[in-house]
């Protein structure tokens, strides 16, 4: 089937959640499943990507449901922390976490750590927590210290991740205002254990159903798999993964989606949290983002993006929040042109957001 950009750009919104569906995820573990993995490594931005998707509740509802220990953080994949469900963390670790420990070697020859090190530091933090035990990053730091491992510059970070990365520990939600650390066994002590094959094809129907349609290029690059796993997972996948071409491009999607194309997106707004699937999840935007406001959405290319204001499925703003004892003021800056009645719907896009945080938002456009 040949899909129009307009017709390509509708699906994906409805494959990433941002426009309803039938039989959407109803809380977060689904949510997580959905996605296979979501953008986690800033807290904020996670939690309104989920509240995003899940009309109706609270920052507070959500880090209650965190709690529940059906989801997780770690890193298991391109060495970036994401969110995933806990049953999945093990396996997605082993798929796509060998390349990027690979590399660790060199990591910590920059910032002078050993092996024999790490491996030191993995085993001190898991005789802490072993138990049920539960350290913010701060006390982790101080277990490692009073063992007589150094933690300065990137040292504990690495430290961290390295432990993560291979399956000892894992991010549990914040205590106060600070990252917590509990062993991934005792999180999730009943974890899927597939064959290769099985991991293979489950990620490959994961990433295409809540991103596609999109291409294999955009899937090797968001798990880190090879070209060749990836052909294979795609695969695998069968009837339930759909080839469509857009723009003369062979692109994957969920097979149940082509039953109803929608000619073009909507033209409502959106406000997007900065470190979202929406386009983190690709290497290719041009779909959603204009090269011209490429700057602008990531400045200095640095890899932090700035939260965006969606419309139609176009990036047309950046905006970023400032948290005050009484509201949230939130400035707004259009990458193009925006009439008074542009910016009032632009505005009221936002009302989920005061709902999901709970203060009233007051606006200021640059």
């Amino acid at each position: 089937m040949e899909l129009t950009e307009p017709q390509a750009l509708a699906l994906r919104l409805r494959s990433l959640l941002l426009t309803p569906r039938p039989g959407r995820p109803a809380d977060v573990a689904a949510t997580a499943e959905w996605f296979g993995a979501m953008q986690g490594q800033d807290l904020a931005s996670l939690m309104w990507s989920l509240g995003l998707r899940l009309p109706g509740r609270s920052s507070d509802d959500l880090h209650t449901e965190l709690e529940q220990r059906t989801v997780l953080r770690t890193w298991p994949m391109r060495g970036t922390v994401h969110l995933v469900p806990s049953r999945d963390a093990k396996w997605m670790l082993e798929l796509m976490g060998p390349r990027v420990l690979a590399g660790a070697a060199q990591r910590r020859k920059v910032i002078g750590l050993t092996e024999e090190t790490a491996d030191r530091a993995e085993e001190v933090l898991r005789a802490a927590l072993n138990g049920g035990g539960r350290l913010t990053r701060a006390q982790c730091r101080d277990t490692l210290t009073s063992a007589g491992i150094g933690v300065e510059g990137q040292q504990l970070y690495h430290l961290l991740w390295y432990a993560s990365q291979r399956g000892t520990l894992c991010v549990a939600p914040h205590v106060g205002a600070e990252q917590s650390f509990v062993l991934l066994d005792e999180w999730a002590p009943e974890p899927h254990r597939p064959e290769r094959d099985e991991a293979l094809a489950t990620i490959a129907l994961r990433y295409f159903r809540s991103h596609g349609p999109t291409t294999r290029q955009d899937f090797a690059g968001w798990t880190g798999l090879t070209a060749a796993d990836c052909r294979r997972g795609i695969a695998l996948a069968g009837d339930a993964l759909a080839a469509v071409r857009v723009g003369g491009v062979e692109m994957m999607v969920d097979a149940t989606l082509l039953d109803a194309v929608d000619e073009a997106p909507g033209d409502d707004f959106l406000a997007l949290p900065g470190f979202d699937e929406y386009l983190l999840g690709f290497k290719d935007r041009a779909l959603m983002l204009d090269p011209a406001h490429k700057q602008a959405v990531i400045p200095g290319g640095n890899g932090v993006f700035q939260s965006t204001l969606v419309r139609a499925g176009r990036v047309v703003g950046t905006w970023r929040r400032t948290v005050r004892a009484k509201q949230i003021s939130i400035e707004v800056r259009p990458l193009v042109p925006f009439g008074t009645a542009d910016r009032a719907r632009a505005e009221t896009a936002f009302a989920p957001y005061g709902e999901f945080t709970g203060r009233p938002l007051a606006f200021s456009w640059s």
